[in-house]
This record gives structure tokens, sequence and C-alpha cells, in this order.
């Protein structure tokens, strides 16, 4: 039985399987990072921070209901004093390329976006998407969500008669002082590109209507498109909000330099305050891979004064973190992990210092 142990170890070793940390919870409603692209024989570290919630497998078309035989972990209570830890963590381990939707059942916190996913493909935000009811979830998926604006101080609520395609319609929105006001029914997609030769996203500030989308298109290395905010650039919203403002993130998208395909990950405008983003890969912040949508050029607040801003704190460390999809190579020790398989069994299990090897040579 040894030998039959240290020939598997030694295996997943040759083949050096990744070991991918998710944090659930610890103040957002949220998996951090929401989803991740694996490979078969690769692990899932769910870490459970403060409150009390669960890694639970659902599907695609029904995302906070429990999958017929899908894996669970059960409730993990963590006190909200217990910032130190140990905290309790599941395990699971990547069985194939198909994609794994994950919820947590605590009461309605898969409604609120507190959804994950293995291997999503182009569909984590209509996952997400239809946990919330934003959305139907169908076989034509589109990876769409609505963008989280910062509301600041002097967002105005306004009305205004929009003339398009021979309709008239009536309609009321937030506006921000200086922003522009809606011109026309119809929508529009707005294309930006992220990376490739440069660490730029192009255009790198764009102005956009309500009920306009933005759909980024990455390119070779791996990075993200991350909402943060004017006074931290550097940081994500979700982490630096005081109110638990959940921020857009496409999550890492590693792009191979012979790629002929490319992810692109969207987003909605719902009102005209202003939108910041920034890829979170380490160290592009602070070389000034930033995006605005609808800033007030204007202001003192423009996009120019945003990028200088980012270069200016040249980001944090918060903004970069061994949860990087395929990014970095990281080191965790823990015991007492729960295993959880697709049959929804559990066992206890100890891991001690497994290193998680990734493509370093992406960043």
């Amino acid at each position: 039985m040894f030998s039959s142990l240290f020939l598997a170890f030694a295996v997943v070793s040759l083949a050096q399987a990744v070991q991918f940390n998710v944090t659930v919870g610890g103040g957002p409603l949220r998996y951090d990072p929401q989803f991740v692209n694996a490979n078969p024989g690769d692990t899932i570290i769910f870490t459970f921070k403060q409150s009390n919630h669960t890694a639970s497998q659902s599907t695609l078309a029904q995302p906070c209901v429990r999958a017929s035989n899908g894996f669970d972990s059960g409730f993990m209570p963590v006190s909200s004093s217990n910032t130190n830890g140990p905290f309790p963590a599941a395990q699971y381990t990547v069985q194939d390329m198909n994609p794994v939707w994950v919820y947590c059942k605590q009461g309605n916190h898969c409604q609120q976006g507190m959804v994950f996913a293995i291997n999503p493909g182009t569909q984590f935000a209509a996952f997400q998407a239809a946990a919330m009811g934003n959305t139907t979830v169908s076989s034509s998926l589109s990876a769409s969500i609505t963008a989280t604006t910062t509301a600041p101080t002097g967002v105005i609520t306004a009305t205004a008669t929009i003339t398009g395609g021979g309709q008239t319609v009536t309609t009321t929105y937030g506006s921000f002082p200086g922003s522009a006001a809606p011109t026309s029914g119809t929508s529009s997609d707005h294309k930006v590109v992220v990376g490739g030769s440069t660490l730029t996203y192009t255009p790198s500030n764009i102005t956009a209507q309500i009920g306009d989308t933005v759909t980024f298109q990455f390119m070779q290395k791996n990075h993200t498109a991350t909402q943060s905010t004017f006074a931290d650039p550097c940081r994500s919203l979700t982490l630096t909000s005081t109110s638990g403002q959940v921020g857009f993130d496409s999550g890492f998208m590693a792009v191979a330099s012979n790629a002929t395909t490319f992810p692109t990950y969207t987003i909605q405008i719902n009102n005209t305050a202003p939108i910041w983003v920034y890829c979170k890969q380490s160290g592009h912040c602070g070389q000034g891979m930033v995006f605005s949508v609808n800033a007030v050029e204007s202001g003192a607040n423009n996009f120019a004064a945003f990028k200088a801003q980012a270069i200016r704190l040249n980001g944090t460390s918060s903004s970069t973190t061994s949860t990087s999809t395929g990014v970095q190579a990281t080191q965790t020790k823990s015991s007492g992990a729960v295993k959880m398989n697709d049959r929804g069994t559990r066992v206890l299990v100890g891991i001690v210092g497994v290193v998680s090897m990734a493509g370093m040579f992406l960043a």
C-alpha cells in the first residue's frame, strides 16, 4: 500500500499538478478568485474564513441548487474573532476539463453572487448573473455582467428622452456631474484589447452610454480586467469598499504566445459614473496598465490623473496574490482539510507542504 501511495505521489509530482488556493468569505460574500482554469489532477483548496459558508457543486442551469451527487464541503463556521487561523479547508481534485460549478448554500449567499467555477470558459459571468436572477441561462450564453459603479458624492438622478430606431423612450438614469447624457436608445459594444505586445488596454479611456457593453479581449500573456477606484487604482473595489460593494473581475486570462483565439469578458454599463479598471498581474498596474469608462476629462479625476496615481502608488501586495491562475508558485501548509469528490462524499486528509507549480512564463 505504501509503495502504491509513493508511486501515485511520484506521478503527480512529474506531472507538476497545480494547487489553486481559493478563499471563501472572510468579509465579502465571495470566492477569491471567482474561477480558475485547471487540468485533471490539479487540486483546489477552499479555505473558509469568517462567517459560515460552503463549497457545494451545482449546475450551470441551476446555480443555487445542489447538483445530484455533486460534492459538498458542508458548512464551515468560522468565528468573527478568528482572524489569524487556523481555518478549515476543503480539497477538490479536478477530474477532467469539463466545467465545474460551485456555490455557497448559506441563506441567500448564492443569490448575492457567491459562486465559483472551474474551467468555465466564457460562461462564468452568465453563471453568476443567473445565480443573482439577472438573466436566464440558455445554450447561447452571453458572458456579460452589470458593472458595479462606485456612487461618488454628486451623483444625481436624471430623466431624459432618448430617440433611436424610430422610437422615443423616456428613461431615468444615474448621472455623474460632467459626464455625457445618453444620446441613443441603441446600445453599442466597445471592444478593448488587453495586453499583447504592450502593457496597455487599447483604447485606455472610453465614453459609453447606459446600456452599452464593454468587451475586453485578452491577448498574449496573463492579464485581468479588475474594477478598482480612483483613490486606490491598483486594488480591487471588492477589497477596498467600506459598504460591501463587489466589483467585477475577469480573473486571470492566460493566453499563450502562439494563440490564435482569444478569451473575452463583457460588462454592461448601467449608469454614467466613472468606472476604473486595472490589471492585477504582478507589477502591471504600477506600470500604468489601467483603463476607465466615462472618466470626467474636464475634472481633476480624469484618466491621466488615474494612471499617474497608479504609477505613483505602484500597486500593493494585495493586488497580486497567490490565487492568481497560472501565475505564481505558491507554498501552503494546512491540516485536516476535507477532501471532496464528485460523488458527494467527504474524507479527512492531511495536507503538508504542498507546492504549487504554475506557468510563470506567462507573467
